[in-house]
């Protein structure tokens, strides 16, 4: 936990418990979503693997993110999330450096 406080900036083991609580509320109401949508929209179990692993990471995705952001604004931290996002993000997806 030592390194992961580090990493992250983090003081108190408090702070770190309510980040990986919104963590866990995060991927839990993301994935309640995705199935609530799934429903709506009719996929289910005899959909095609490749109609439904494209719509898994277009609706996951997104929905994870803004439902990051959101539950970490609520639990009063909007800016540890919102610098996680863009680190996470920029990873997702690898800029070529211009000279």
């Amino acid at each position: 936990m030592r390194r992961l406080k580090e990493k992250w900036g983090i003081k108190s083991n408090w702070h770190l418990a309510l980040i990986f609580f919104v963590f866990s509320i995060t991927g839990s109401l993301s994935v309640y979503v995705k199935t609530t949508l799934f429903q709506w929209i009719g996929v289910g179990a005899d959909t095609s693997l490749l109609i439904m692993i494209p719509l898994y990471v277009v609706t996951i995705v997104p929905t994870y993110y803004m439902l990051l952001l959101l539950i970490g604004t609520l639990f009063g931290q909007y800016h540890f999330f919102l610098a996680f996002e863009k680190k996470s993000l920029g990873r997702l997806f690898i800029r070529r450096k211009t000279k």
